[in-house]
């Protein structure tokens, strides 16, 4: 775990920058496909209790987006802090966690 908060050094990582390039993806396609699934089965669907209350109380649109820029504002903010380690575990998270069951889902 030490491994993956530690800094990658103080240069520039193209490795970092291809990290949150794809968390910033993943984060934009869980962002799509919650929109949708939420369209399509009611705000039931969503699994994560904070994304689901954001919702309920901001409306679908308002609090979605604002769950997606709270998610992306943290991973910039670790990249920044060149804490690639985590970030790219975030993603792998997110493609487990969100994508592939959102994937399932919507392909039923």
């Amino acid at each position: 775990m030490a491994r993956l908060l530690r800094p990658w050094g103080t240069s520039r990582s193209h490795v970092g920058d291809c990290i949150v390039l794809g968390f910033l993806l993943v984060q934009a396609l869980d962002g799509s496909l919650t929109y949708l699934g939420v369209r399509l089965w009611g705000p039931s669907i969503e699994g994560n209790p904070l994304v689901s209350s954001a919702m309920a109380y901001a409306g679908l649109g308002v609090g979605l987006a604002g769950a997606k820029l709270f998610a992306t504002t943290f991973g910039i903010v670790l990249h920044l802090k060149r804490m690639h380690g985590m970030v790219a575990l975030l993603t792998a998270l997110y493609l487990a966690a969100a994508i592939l069951p959102w994937a399932i889902v919507l392909m039923n």
